[in-house]
């Protein structure tokens, strides 16, 4: 594992990686920052990525604010951040201004339609990289293919909102757990009896499975 050695390296490290992001930034992040300069594990990328996406604002975002805090606190999250929107924002404000006329066009729309391909493809390959991370996680590999195609299901199919999904989701996940760490206080009762001051059940449900 590395590090960025200053502020201004991870500034122009995520603006590389939005200058490259044609289709969607995840794919070019995971690549550059897990692989090729090694700051994040694939599972800390996975962590970071599933709170990004449970906050409120484009996932690579709040990515970028995570990940700079990580580094160098208040300073990174501010520099990680203006590499990530400055050099888009001057690109597409350019871009908007040129070409208002030509997304009628048969050629524009076929484009796009292609870009949108590009971007699918990009975020499965990420997906497919990211599945073995799901070894190390506490949860039942079932119970996390469950929420996922719970998630898909609700979010993609029924059109309800992502909001009120991740808040049911959450509910089966923590009520798994603690359903889990009761079971295993109640095996427990013998030996913890033994002890003057036996830990509680919260003590319990989260100490490690």
């Amino acid at each position: 594992m590395s590090a960025p050695r200053s502020a201004s390296e991870l500034f122009w490290a995520f603006t590389s990686l939005a200058l490259q992001g044609f289709g969607g930034v995840l794919p070019v992040a995971q690549r550059e920052l897990v692989e090729k300069r090694g700051w994040l594990t694939r599972e800390e990328f996975a962590e970071t990525l599933s709170i990004g996406q449970v906050l409120p604002g484009p996932n690579v975002v709040n990515m970028s604010l995570m990940i700079g805090d990580r580094f160098f606190g208040w300073r990174g999250a501010l520099c990680a951040l203006a590499g990530i929107l400055a050099a888009p924002l001057v690109i597409v404000l350019t871009l908007a201004t040129l070409c208002a006329q030509m997304t009628s066009t048969p050629m524009a729309a076929g484009a796009i339609r292609g870009m949108g391909a590009v971007a699918a493809g990009l975020i499965f390959a990420m997906a497919i990289k990211l599945a073995p991370t799901l070894k190390k996680n506490p949860l039942p590999l079932a119970l996390c293919a469950g929420a996922t195609l719970a998630t898909w299901a609700l979010v993609g199919a029924w059109r309800v909102p992502l909001a009120w999904v991740v808040l049911a989701v959450l509910q089966l996940i923590l009520a798994y757990i603690f359903l889990v760490g009761l079971d295993r206080y109640v095996e427990l009762q013998p030996q913890l009896a033994q002890y003057p001051n036996p830990p509680g059940i919260t003590e319990v449900i989260v100490a490690p499975v």
